[in-house]
Order: structure tokens, then C-alpha cells, then sequence
């Protein structure tokens, strides 16, 4: 970021925004009921909505309806809804994992929740002050970070076998139209030589190639994933290279996996604190989103055009 940028100028004036949790919604056969948070702007009509999964990691909250506020906070500014579910994978819920067969990651149970969350937009709606009428329910994103990034593949329309039953497993949602993956796992397969492609092989099995629903992806140019494979940053890539459709990367230079502090302010597991970063990563990521739901909308230009050009550029972007 250069001298005369600040962080404010990253994202404009700021917008007042309201944060409503917990919004409880009934989920039978689900061991607690879903939690979640909704984050939107004070102001506006026919605003799109964002449902963001939150990562694993290693903090008690962050992995939570609590977590992920820089950018929660950046989409509401704006002009997005942004729903938060607390995933049965979240540390908060810990006590609840033994004895059940899926835990802890909870791979199908994360993008079932986001299919619950859809289906009860209306109730989401209502239960939330100020907010009633305003959602455009017929745009609709996904985003998540890592594990999260996983579980947004899934309702993108990647697939993978469960390795308990060994059937192919389909939790593409359609009325889902955009999807931002930050940071997400890539291919499975041979390459995944690390701790984590034995200790959970849901992983192995992985396919890209009909996650064809638009999707912009975002990895770290200093994202090590040697915990699950040896081929460095360049994974976090594959669902960019290896899915058909209309498709978007952004490499964030000298980014890390928690790119630059976007699962919590100063938190501890964030190994390349960075606000400018994250702030310049919360407009591209929602200008990106605006200009797919709103054709005609220049923001996606002009926030490359001022963030991913010279110098000072935050990353860079290719697209086919």
C-alpha cells in the first residue's frame, strides 16, 4: 500500500451497518438448532445477500457466527446482506462432537446448513429490525474461507465421495448465483501427501470439473499448504484452473492463509497482519459481486483498476 492510501480510502465513506445474532432457526435431526448472524447496511432496498462459512482453525470464536467481522462489516458498507452461520464444525460446539460419525469437520452438515439458510430467507427477513423487505432474495452469493472455502465449492457444484459410504456427494444449490472461495482447498488425489489428506480423505476425492456457477477465487501468494500437500501457493489456485464457467483469480501478493487478518481483528493465528490488505480484499470482493448481479455496475473495473495496477498493487487478476 503506498504512503498516500489509506484504509479509509480502500473502502470509501464509511456506511452505517447493523449486526443482528442470533437469529435461531430449527433444524430437526441437527444436534443444536443453526445460529446465525446477519450483518447489513442501515440503509438501502434490493440488497444481495452473502452467506459466508467460516473456517476450522484453532480459535474458540473465530469459527463462529462470531468471527470474520472485517469482512462482514466491508460487504454490509457495501450494500450486502451478510448471513453467518455457526457450523456443528465450530470449536463453540466442541462439546457436542463425539459419538457423532461426521465430526469434527463436518464437510456435508456445513453446506446443508447454508441450504437451510436459504430456505428460510423469509423468516431470516423478518426476525432481523429494519430489515424486512429489503433482501433481493433472487441474488444470492456464497463465500468462505478455507474449510469454509470448501464447504462453498460444494454448493457451487464441486463434488466428492464420502468416504463412509463411498456414494458420489451433490450439494450444489442452485438459487446460489455468485461464489467467493478465499483461500479454499484445492485437487485431491496423489498430490495430497500431507497430515491432512490421510486424517480426513473426504479430501482426496475433490472435482472441479462441473463447478460450472460463476465464482471468483482467492489465494495467497505466500499460502503454504504444506499440512496438506508439497506443491505450494499454487494449489489454492485449482478451482480457478481445474472448474468450467466463468471464472475469476486473485492472487493477493505476499498474502498468508488467513490473507492479511479477515477471520478477526488482531487475531492471534494471523501470520501476515495486514488491515490495508483485507481492506483492499473486502472492495474487490464485493466489487466483483455487484458487477455480476448488477450488469451495467463498474465497480469490479475500477476497484482492478485501483488495487491490482502499479507498484502498490495489492495482487493481481486473471480471468477466463
Amino acid at each position: 500500500m503506498s504512503a498516500s492510501t489509506s484504509t479509509t480510502d480502500l473502502i470509501g465513506s464509511p456506511t452505517p451497518v447493523l449486526s443482528f445474532s442470533p437469529v435461531v432457526l430449527p433444524m430437526p435431526g441437527r444436534p443444536v438448532d443453526l445460529r446465525v448472524r446477519v450483518t447489513a447496511p442501515a440503509t438501502g432496498t434490493d440488497l444481495p445477500v452473502i452467506l459466508l462459512s467460516h473456517g476450522h482453525g484453532n480459535s474458540n470464536h473465530l469459527s463462529s457466527l462470531d468471527g470474520y467481522a472485517p469482512l462482514a462489516g466491508r460487504w454490509a458498507e457495501q450494500g450486502f446482506v451478510v448471513i453467518q452461520p455457526t457450523h456443528l464444525s465450530s470449536k463453540t460446539l466442541s462439546h457436542l462432537h463425539a459419538g457423532i460419525p461426521e465430526a469434527p469437520l463436518f464437510w456435508r452438515s456445513r453446506a446443508e446448513d447454508m441450504t437451510h439458510v436459504l430456505d428460510r430467507l423469509d423468516v431470516i427477513e423478518a426476525a432481523v429490525p429494519q430489515l424486512a423487505g429489503r433482501m433481493d432474495h433472487d441474488s444470492v452469493a456464497v463465500a468462505g474461507h478455507s474449510l469454509g472455502g470448501f464447504t462453498a465449492s460444494l454448493l457451487l457444484g464441486a463434488r466428492v465421495t464420502d468416504p463412509d459410504g463411498g456414494q458420489e456427494a451433490d450439494l450444489f444449490e442452485p438459487r446460489i448465483k455468485q461464489g467467493v472461495l478465499l483461500a479454499a482447498p484445492g485437487r485431491g488425489g496423489d498430490i495430497l501427501t500431507g497430515v491432512m489428506g490421510e486424517r480426513f480423505p473426504v479430501f482426496r476425492t475433490i472435482d472441479f470439473s462441473r463447478m460450472s456457477t460463476p465464482a471468483l477465487v482467492v489465494a495467497g501468494g505466500k499460502d503454504d499448504p504444506q499440512h496438506f500437500t508439497a506443491i505450494g501457493p499454487d494449489w489454492y489456485a485449482d478451482p480457478y484452473r481445474l472448474a468450467p464457467g466463468a471464472k475469476t483469480l486473485l492472487t493477493l501478493v505476499d498474502a498468508e492463509h488467513v490473507l492479511g487478518g479477515i477471520s478477526g481483528y488482531d487475531a492471534a493465528e494471523t501470520t501476515d497482519e495486514n488491515p490495508g490488505r483485507v481492506a483492499a480484499l473486502g472492495r474487490l470482493t464485493a466489487a466483483y459481486l455487484r458487477s455480476e448481479f448488477r450488469p451495467g455496475d463498474h465497480a469490479w473495473q475500477e476497484a482492478q483498476d485501483a488495487l491490482t495496477t502499479g507498484p502498490d498493487a495489492f495482487g493481481r487478476v486473471e480471468s477466463k
